[in-house]
């Protein structure tokens, strides 16, 4: 699978998108238009390891609901990564069985090296 789910109203997801060139060969989902569905966060975790690794603790609603005050669970990662699509830790680049979560700069550049194979 080639795919990589993004906010397109994001400047950073849209800067490192450019980094990364893509291709055409990739299916881009812009998570606020079309969310992600359970079958999807399924596959992203089986390549993650787990849900927690997908989840953005830096989402403006984490402390806003008080989410930070919490001992979360795998099971309570999975029901906010699917209620709010501001919790998925952005941009998720999966090239094949390789994924790439965040915005990290080792994060981007172990994906642009991934993609340079396309």
């Amino acid at each position: 699978m080639k795919k990589i789910y993004h906010l397109s109203t994001c400047s950073t997801n849209q800067r490192i998108l450019g980094e990364v060139k893509p291709g055409k060969s990739f299916v881009l989902q812009d998570i606020k238009k079309e969310p992600i569905t359970a079958e999807q966060l399924e596959e992203m975790k089986e390549l993650a390891g787990s849900y927690e690794a997908l989840f953005s603790r830096v989402a403006l609603k984490f402390r806003k609901m008080g989410l930070h005050e919490l001992q979360l669970k795998e099971k309570d990662y999975r029901k906010y990564l699917l209620e709010e699509y501001t919790f998925l830790k952005r941009p998720v680049i999966i090239n094949g069985k390789n994924i790439f979560i965040g915005n990290a700069p080792k994060t981007v550049a172990a994906a642009k090296e991934s993609l340079k194979g396309k």
